[in-house]
């Protein structure tokens, strides 16, 4: 990215089909649950038609603000998200999607009733990794949007055994920085080299707290479009929601 690039955002995601994949026929589409943003979506953000090599399909649920998602389940319940999202989720299931997933990682605290919702694969969250991972590594990192927000209900919403909470290290980006700042307040704007160095910073900054770290969970979807600058700034395997339909960054 040059420095100082700026990008601004379309109006709002539009349904769009990537590249098709041999069996698309056979499978239907990728349903994608959107939050209702307007922020730019770079290549690698889920948002962006070409993140995916099979064909998909966004649904934007209308009044899913991005302050409104990053919250406790409680907030999202009391805020009538639920009810949206399932509702969303039965619609792309309806035109033929043959999995769902969302944009956002913190809707893991909905994965029971989305699931329960559509008879087809719902994936919401990168998190769900992570009892996988701990199968296997004695510690995981999660490199998150809100580390304020981000808490044990969200943890545990992803499988994550109660005695092994305290092996998930969790760090967030700057609460005022670039990358946080533009797609938490929703601006049409964003300077791309500065939230990559956002990003960068937090996975510096959790690599000195844990050292051994080997992997890594990218729990927001807007950060792959940073996940190599990441991988040589820090050599970790990176894990995003994109890993569940294609390959890891290693």
């Amino acid at each position: 990215m040059n420095s100082g690039q700026r990008i601004r955002a379309n109006p709002a995601p539009a349904d769009s089909v990537l590249p098709p994949v041999k069996a698309a026929a056979r499978v239907g589409f990728l349903g994608v649950l959107m939050l209702d943003t307007r922020f730019p979506r770079p290549p690698g953000d889920i948002g962006h038609p070409d993140s995916f090599g099979v064909p998909v399909r966004h649904l934007v649920v209308r009044g899913a603000w991005p302050r409104t998602i990053v919250a406790s389940a409680q907030a999202l319940r009391s805020g009538g998200m639920l009810s949206a999202f399932c509702e969303a989720a039965r619609e792309l299931e309806r035109a033929g999607a043959h999995a769902i997933t969302t944009s956002c990682g913190f809707l893991v605290l909905l994965q029971r009733e989305l699931q329960e919702a559509v008879r087809v694969p719902m994936v919401t969250s990168s998190l769900l990794q992570l009892p996988g991972l701990l199968e296997r590594q004695q510690q995981v990192g999660v490199l998150t949007i809100s580390q304020a927000h981000l808490g044990t209900e969200h943890l545990l919403a992803a499988g994550v055994p109660s005695g092994r909470l305290a092996d998930v290290i969790v760090q967030g980006v700057d609460p005022a920085g670039e990358f946080a700042s533009a797609i938490l307040g929703n601006r049409t704007d964003m300077n791309l080299q500065q939230a990559q160095a956002d990003v960068v910073a937090a996975a510096l900054a959790l690599k000195a707290r844990a050292p051994d770290l080997r992997t890594v969970v990218l729990e927001c979807t807007n950060m792959p479009p940073y996940a190599k600058s990441v991988h040589e700034a820090t050599g970790w395997e990176l894990r995003s929601l994109l890993d569940h339909f294609s390959t890891p960054i290693t």
